[in-house]
């Protein structure tokens, strides 16, 4: 029987990995809804090679040119957010969650209610409101599993074993594009610098996270999230070569690392094939000539968004869906060339101080969530002008 699966910001490099994994074995998949942004072209194309039902932009005002790119094919076309939430309620067994930032939460969520399984690739979803997900999926009998990489890694290290034995969880780091870059010279740091990463893919804004390492924060923010463990038993370590992608240390002192080349087939793959095990077209390691593996602590001041990290798990409530606001509003103001490299994590530390009377809440609801993403926003991008009028 063919499973009837769906792929949100198919356009991206997380759709585009897993477009690439679907489209081996055809006869394996109905593929129910593709969705993307601005890439028209390419959104099209996919659609009609895996013979979609449905083509999604985000973009309203490119839905005329996705249905003139779609003519005479059959496919339906359709714009908005509000396509979105209709294309995740067509009933599937897999959904891949590959929007980028706050604008996948609301279709992943939607998606669980099918009961199926949700591969969760948009961060934002557990940083933002990771009781309400994983709540939803429990009342629907639905599956999440993580296909961040360091996630994906760590749901395998601790297959088979009890979570009372785990002393601590590792995710590992590269450090980004300006890693070795000297301290003084980071505030003069170009969107295009930043973008620029040493070992993986991926788009503009996710790179530059990786860059100021936003992106680790995240995932450290997920663990919380996803395994339910607190912050004391939560690690990050700078691991240039990007080969291990996480570790679990056990109660016997054992260490469990997850191995692999940077290609996120593996952890898409992973997901896709759960619970077993399948053939995966990716690089194998070839350990002789890897030859060495290198780990350092991240150093604080190169890296405050890991500080800010543990205020947020620190705090819970509604400080994970501020400092996510407030750190996708810095980097639009970065990449615009407004404020500078370094400035981003201040301007995200000022947006929680702002809100900190907001922020604890011993329960949290969608619409509180939505409230506080579009006031930390607000906030962010104010405070932002104020830095920049005063500089």
């Amino acid at each position: 029987m063919r499973r009837r699966v769906s792929i949100f910001g198919a356009t991206g490099s997380i759709g585009q990995s897993t477009l690439d994994l679907i489209g081996r074995e055809p006869d394996r998949y109905e593929v129910v809804a593709l969705t993307g942004a601005s890439n028209i072209v390419r959104l099209a194309e996919d659609a009609i090679r895996l013979r979609a039902e449905v083509a999604v932009t985000a973009d309203e005002d490119r839905l005329q040119d996705l249905r003139d790119a779609l003519s005479g094919t059959g496919i339906e076309a359709a714009a908005g957010q509000g396509a979105l939430i209709e294309a995740a309620d067509r009933p599937t067994d897999w959904v891949m969650s590959g929007i980028v930032g706050f604008a996948g939460l609301a279709p992943g969520l939607r998606a669980l209610r099918h009961g199926g399984t949700l591969a969760l690739a948009n961060k934002e979803s557990l940083v933002c409101a990771g009781p309400i997900l994983l709540a939803e999926a429990r009342r629907h009998g639905a599956t999440v599993l993580p296909v961040d990489s360091e996630h994906s890694a760590l749901f395998q290290a601790l297959v088979g074993e009890r979570m009372d034995t785990v002393e601590k969880v590792i995710i590992t780091g590269s450090g980004g594009g300006l890693r070795d870059w000297p301290l003084d010279r980071l505030a003069s740091a170009t969107p295009e610098e930043a973008g620029t990463h040493p070992n993986w893919d991926m788009g503009q804004r996710i790179t530059i996270d990786s860059a100021t390492m936003f992106n680790k924060a995240m995932e450290l923010i997920e663990a919380h999230e996803l395994f339910d463990l607190p912050s004391d038993r939560i690690e990050t370590v700078i691991h240039p070569q990007s080969l291990i992608h996480a570790l679990v240390q056990y109660s016997d002192g054992a260490l469990m690392a997850h191995m692999g080349t940077t290609d996120m087939r593996h952890a898409i793959g992973y997901a896709l094939n759960w619970p077993d095990r399948r053939h995966l077209p990716v690089e194998r390691l070839d350990l002789p000539r890897i030859g060495r593996l290198d780990f350092r602590a991240p150093d604080p001041a190169r890296y405050p968004a890991i500080d800010l990290a543990w205020r947020v798990i620190e705090t819970g409530g509604l400080s994970g869906t501020a400092f996510n606001a407030a750190k996708e509003m810095a980097l639009d103001l970065f990449i615009g060339r407004s404020i500078r490299f370094t400035d981003m994590a201040p301007l995200v530390a000022r947006t929680m101080d702002a809100l900190e009377s907001r922020l604890e809440a011993d329960a949290i609801t969608l619409d509180m969530v939505r409230d506080m993403d579009a006031r930390a926003r607000e906030t962010a991008r104010r405070l932002g002008e104020q830095a920049m009028a005063t500089r």
